[in-house]
């Protein structure tokens, strides 16, 4: 079952057409990209697929607590379009969590992700996040509830290790025991999670990246899927992650620049997939259009698309545009057409 908002918006024919769902195993995916707060929203998500036929994506984090004690069961609402996708939960009880797998699998996820890596102080206080990885054996439990409960994949994400307990040894423990409850992909990013001291963007920065680390425990594990994480920004450092885990999990990237995804989709699957800027907002436009129609604000869209045009001459007029705040508050999407005005290829030197 899928949201009101299936179909709405569908690429015109100037944008190369997409794969169909039956041309690739959806709950195999070797490229994703990382769910990221307050920014991989259905929008954002739409634009994403757009640029990439293959990738899976991933929601927000989303608490069990919204879903079944905030009434907000409009966070799962998604296109048909965006398929392969997945729910990624935070939480910390078997029983909520199975029924929000349940929730998901109702509404066609292809998977649901346990959220084992966030550093926020907000997250923390619930209990959820990278500082569950402290409580494996709890991890353990939240995994089979939802496996007993859905017949879709159930995965973790997760760090290194965090604050004092980094070692290997803490980390094959961690991932032992989860997968011996049923998990079988995990998708790791590659630094350890300091929880007291440091900001969620300093935890993104300061500890330092360690994709060894990560290969090392792919080989240890030669039997689970082990997708790398953290620090890809290229398809020179996609393609390395591939060489030596099951997958690559990139983030901000390729919100900043989704023409990157339609350059991996290109690479790994499609030689002909070329896509530009131009194509990609002219996709959009009808998605952005049939939103609004339904009432969503202009700057819930727009906002995604800030970085699109990004080292063309013209660019910071572009986002200068679509920035301003009194006619995104009018709703009225001929903004993006005097926001393309001037924009062209830099010539090279």
């Amino acid at each position: 079952m899928h949201s009101k908002f299936d179909g709405v918006g569908l690429p015109p024919p100037a944008l190369p057409v997409a794969i169909p769902m039956t041309a690739f195993e959806s709950n195999r995916s070797r490229l994703s990209v990382a769910p990221m707060m307050a920014w991989t929203d259905r929008h954002c998500r739409y634009l994403l697929r757009l640029a990439s036929p293959s990738a899976q994506l991933f929601t927000e984090m989303i608490t069990t607590g919204a879903l079944l004690h905030g009434g907000r069961l409009n966070l799962l609402e998604h296109d048909a379009s965006e398929h392969p996708l997945a729910l990624q939960l935070g939480g910390n009880h078997p029983e909520a969590l199975a029924r929000c797998a349940r929730l998901a699998e109702e509404r066609g996820y292809d998977e649901v992700n346990l959220n084992v890596g966030c550093p926020s102080e907000r997250v923390q206080e619930g209990a959820i996040g990278a500082c569950l990885m402290a409580s494996p054996h709890l991890i353990a439990d939240c995994v089979a509830a939802m496996r007993d409960a859905v017949d879709i994949p159930v995965t973790v994400k997760c760090r290194l290790g965090i604050d004092d307990q980094t070692s290997d040894a803490f980390l094959d423990e961690f991932v032992g025991t989860v997968a011996r409850a049923g998990c079988e992909r995990f998708y790791v990013h590659a630094r350890i999670a300091l929880l007291r001291g440091l900001s969620p963007a300093q935890n993104r920065s300061i500890p330092p990246l360690r994709h060894d680390r990560v290969v090392a425990l792919k080989q240890r594990f030669m039997h689970l899927q082990i997708h790398l994480n953290g620090g890809l920004q290229t398809t020179d450092d996609v393609r390395a992650a591939l060489q030596s885990c099951d997958g690559a999990m990139i983030g901000r990237a390729a919100y900043h620049d989704p023409l990157l995804l339609a350059r991996l989709h290109q690479s790994m699957h499609d030689e002909a997939w070329d896509l530009s800027a131009h194509a990609l907002l002219e996709g959009y436009r009808p998605y952005l259009e049939g939103q609004l129609h339904n009432g969503v604000p202009l700057k819930t869209m727009t906002r995604h698309l800030l970085g699109l045009f990004t080292g063309m001459t013209g660019a910071r007029r572009y986002r200068r545009v679509m920035s301003d705040a009194k006619r995104l508050a009018g709703n009225d999407p001929t903004i993006l057409d005097d926001a393309l005005v001037g924009l062209r290829e830099r010539s090279a030197a």
